[in-house]
C-alpha cells in the first residue's frame, strides 16, 4: 500500500501535508518540501508505535507517493 501525501498551501503561506489513511497525521512547513518531510517522518513515527504496540499497520509496500 502507498500512503498518499496531500499537500495545500494555507491562506498564510505555509504547506500543510497530510496523510489520509493515518488520522491526525499532518503536519505544517514553511515549504512544500519541508512540510511533506515533517509528514512523512510522523507516518513513519505513527507506525512504529502502532507496530510496537500490536495495533494493526497497512500493507507497505512502497511507502509514500506524492499527491499533486
Amino acid at each position: 500500500m502507498n500512503l498518499t501525501i496531500e499537500v495545500e498551501r494555507e491562506e498564510d503561506g505555509r504547506w500543510i501535508a497530510e496523510v489520509p489513511d493515518l488520522p491526525g497525521v499532518l503536519a505544517y512547513g514553511q515549504t512544500r518540501e519541508e512540510a511533506i518531510a515533517r509528514v512523512q517522518a510522523l507516518s513513519l513515527r505513527v507506525l512504529a508505535d502502532r507496530l510496537e504496540n500490536g495495533e494493526p499497520v497497512p500493507e507497505m509496500s512502497g511507502v509514500f507517493s506524492v499527491a499533486a
